[in-house]
């Protein structure tokens, strides 16, 4: 399987003229869970939501069409998208007639569909949902709700991922409660550049300690992972330092190249959030 050193990331593109589904680009996952100790048969449910902003094509006259588009990729494909991919083969589509918009959804659900389970032995299909412009009101601004970590004034020491700055009161009742902070940053792993996010984690267990989490959160700032990648292992740790009974920890990366990247994942299956983005975003 490719690995992120032969993807388009970090190097100069071509600006695609014609449209061309090998330019899509699957990683791995096994490749990053295996780093961080996650098992073959992942210990958590959900999926990475995406939005195109920038999606264009020609009708049968050749007019140009736009539309907004939401991609929905489970967490059991074998295989990520590198981003730069999915932008060079979404302007791949820019001068190719489709007779119509349902067309254009088709072509691109085989395509991902494709890309995203490519040597699995039982493969699925990626989720598409396209808004025509006469739609786009129907898109959200809001923001994540939950109890911001962010008014917390805290020291922070830690760049790279630091679980043992995790800690709950095990030996307390449990509760519910959601978190949000708009603290999370981390670092593309080819090119180093910054990937901004806002980060909100539910759950029920134990009581986690806020300000350690935060730091926690903070200390994913010089850490170099996709995006997908980050959510996992921010999954990971609070599952084994603080054991909730519940866990969902969902972000929203501001977008580049007109795409949007928003990992989920969840202890227990749930219905995915409702299309939104953030001011951020």
């Amino acid at each position: 399987m490719y690995s992120p050193d032969h993807s388009p990331l970090g190097q100069a593109s071509a600006y695609p003229q014609h449209y061309d589904p090998t330019l899509l680009f699957p990683i791995a996952r096994a490749m990053g869970r295996s780093a961080i100790g996650i098992p073959a048969k992942p210990p958590f449910f959900g999926a990475d939501l995406w939005t195109a902003y920038e999606l264009s094509w020609l009708d049968p006259r050749g007019k140009p069409q736009v539309a907004i588009a939401h991609f929905t990729l489970p967490c059991e494909t074998p295989n990520l998208i590198e981003s730069k991919s999915f932008k060079l083969y979404l302007n791949s589509l820019n001068s190719t007639h489709f007779e119509s918009m349902e067309a254009v959804r088709e072509r691109i659900r085989a395509d991902l569909s494709e890309a995203a389970w490519r040597a699995s032995e039982h493969p699925g299909t990626v989720g598409v949902r396209m808004l025509a412009p006469d739609q786009f009101e129907e898109e959200r601004i809001a923001e994540m709700q939950g109890l911001l970590l962010d008014r917390l004034k805290v020291e922070c020491t830690h760049y790279e991922p630091a679980p043992e700055l995790l800690t709950a009161a095990l030996d307390e009742a449990p509760v519910e409660e959601t978190l949000t902070s708009h603290l999370l940053k981390s670092n593309c792993p080819v090119t180093g550049q910054p990937d901004w996010g806002s980060l909100q984690i539910s759950y029920s267990g134990p009581q986690i300690d806020q300000a350690a989490l935060l730091r926690y959160i903070v200390s994913f700032r010089d850490h170099q992972g996709f995006h997908e990648q980050c959510v996992e292992r921010i999954f990971m740790d609070i599952s084994a330092r603080c054991q909730p009974i519940k866990l969902t920890v969902y972000a929203r990366y501001t977008r580049r190249g007109g795409l949007d990247i928003n990992p989920l994942r969840t202890s227990h299956p749930m219905p995915l959030p409702q299309a939104m983005r953030t001011a951020r975003q």
